[in-house]
């Protein structure tokens, strides 16, 4: 009979604490360095959609852009399964070894890609391909430091050691945003156009030169190597893990109800922020900087305050704790946040009443992921058009039959089908009727206001930190040493990749859907009630580990 988890950790020196702050920190330095390069791309998103898409028109090279980085979250399960069957078999330490160097070569590429005015259509392909790579890394890295930290440190100490690896993301996050700051104020805005964007990708080499130094001075998870001694290491991981009704329940629970409502949790408090403040706010990309990196900063001590919680009190309450928080917070603060970020949006709003009478029967359910679909008739115009300007509106069906007929305040902007669709006059002309309403005026919120704002924001951070610190633990301890490279990951990646990393595209669904900007919360909310019901219900925290 093999010692358990817990005897082999108390008779080596592993238990020491400072044997386990130097492997906790060693861990975070290179996931820290992976996350910056994976977030470094949303936040240059529109100046990428100009260099790699600069054949299409602006709004579709945008949305192409968006895409691309989207695929990055799409492969992170497969990147779980490829590197956590690796990282059951030959090792915890050597997996993210691989890891970091394939995310780091593919990021350090991305700064040297030739754009598509010198290399057309290879330019974006070239991009999407690092992309992938980049998603496929990632997909490995997170749940091998996670791991490896947890099969170092003793139980009662775990969720604060790991607490340090859930923060990297928000760490990696800030990161990327100071970066692009520090180099356009450097260089520039006209540089930073020309060639100074490429600047933050290029200097990730040397981030990479300094985690491979760490990483290569790390020791093996003693689990592991107890494992490997005692040919106790599994022979398939994979089909081990999903091959089981009993490791498939406890995938699902993951999946589902830690894993849906931590990543909803996390993208609600860290990136739609900046999503919405820039995008339907109107608000000038360096005040959202300098919003959202303040609010994200100040999230590392409730980070550690959740991690060491979870250990006196155990992972399932401090998670349900923020689940909840989450759900009740989001939409009162969203609508705190738009009528201090912009209070001349608000007002127009409030004073213009919008509807959009057409057949039905033109009107797309604009959800499109792949960035594939053209949304062209009039009524996918004029939604996306009064979306675009951040204006509620209501769809009232069959009233126009013969086309689209768009009604803002007093004025009307008609499109009729039988006459032929103009496109452009029927959006110049939207537009126009929109300006004079209020719409689209840029928010400009004073110092006072945007420290406001952070601190409703710090609302839905307290939330994150809550429900999302433990989450990593708490889905290690699940399973069986033997698969857990494998069974943690993947759910682990697939909830933060499909459920929390498409959240902007479908809370843009949404609210084209409802005519409101606040509907996208919606996706959210809806998350977070499932993940308090699975969680609540059908997780075991587990007392000992697993066999």
């Amino acid at each position: 009979m093999s010692e358990p988890e817990p005897a082999v950790l108390a008779r080596s020196a592993v238990s020491s604490a400072g044997f386990q702050a130097r492997t906790t920190t060693a861990a975070a330095v290179g996931t820290v360095f992976e996350w910056y390069e994976f977030t470094l791309y949303a936040a240059l998103a529109s100046v990428i959609a100009g260099k790699f898409f600069s054949g299409l028109d602006p709004a579709t090279g945008f949305l192409f852009a968006l895409l691309t980085f989207g695929v990055g979250f799409v492969v992170r399960p497969f990147g779980a399964i490829v590197f956590g069957r690796l990282g059951d078999r030959i090792g915890r330490k050597r997996t993210f070894l691989m890891t970091i160097v394939i995310m780091g070569a593919a990021t350090f590429a991305v700064g040297l890609l030739p754009t598509f005015a010198a290399a057309g259509i290879a330019a974006p392909v070239m991009l999407v391909t690092l992309r992938v790579l980049q998603g496929l890394a990632l997909g490995g890295e997170y749940g091998g430091a996670v791991i490896y930290v947890t099969e170092h440190v003793e139980r009662r100490r775990r969720g604060l050691a790991t607490s340090f690896i859930q923060m990297t993301g928000t760490l990696g996050f800030v990161m990327a945003l100071v970066m692009i700051q520090l180099v356009q104020g450097v260089v520039g805005p006209a540089a930073f156009e020309a060639w100074g964007w490429r600047v933050p990708f290029l200097v990730s080499i040397a981030m990479l030169a300094v985690s491979l130094r760490v990483r290569l001075q790390m020791h093996e998870s003693p689990v592991f190597k107890q494992m490997a001694e005692e040919r106790r290491l599994s022979a398939a991981p994979v089909l081990e893990t999903f091959g089981s009704w009993g490791n498939v329940r406890l995938l699902l629970v993951a999946l589902v109800g830690i894993g849906g409502g931590m990543s909803v949790v996390y993208y609600n408090a860290v990136t739609y922020p900046l999503f919405f403040l820039t995008k339907t706010l109107n608000v000038p990309l360096a005040a959202a900087n300098v919003i959202v990196g303040c609010g994200a900063l100040s999230t590392l001590p409730m980070f550690w305050f959740a991690g060491w919680l979870s250990d006196r009190i155990g992972r399932k309450p401090v998670i349900l704790a923020g689940f909840t928080l989450g759900l009740a917070a989001t939409f009162p603060v969203f609508h705190q946040v738009a009528a201090i970020s912009n209070p001349a949006l608000e007002a127009a709003q409030a004073r213009t009443r919008i509807t959009v009478a057409t057949d039905p029967a033109g009107c797309s359910l604009m959800f499109n992921p792949l960035g594939n679909r053209a949304f062209t008739s009039p009524c996918d115009v004029a939604r996306q058009t009064l979306s675009a300007m951040s204006a509620n509106y209501v769809l009232q069906g069959a009233a126009f039959a013969q086309g689209t007929e768009v009604r803002v305040g007093d004025r009307i902007v008609t499109a009729d089908a039988a006459a032929g669709f103009d496109q452009k006059n029927f959006v110049d002309a939207l537009r126009a009727a929109l300006a004079q309403a209020g719409f689209g005026a840029k928010a400009d919120p004073g110092l006072s206001e945007q420290m406001q704002i952070v601190g409703l924001n710090a609302i839905l951070l307290l939330a994150m930190a809550l429900g999302y610190a433990p989450a990593g633990v708490a889905m290690a301890e699940m399973f069986p040493a033997r698969i857990r490279y494998t069974a943690m990951s993947f759910p682990y990646h697939f909830s933060t990749g499909w459920i929390g990393g498409l959240l902007p595209t479908f809370a843009f669904t949404i609210a084209v859907a409802r005519g409101n900007i606040f509907a996208g919360l919606w996706y959210t909310v809806g998350w977070l009630a499932v993940g308090i019901v699975i969680t609540g219900f059908f997780y075991r925290e587990p007392r000992t580990e697993p066999d």
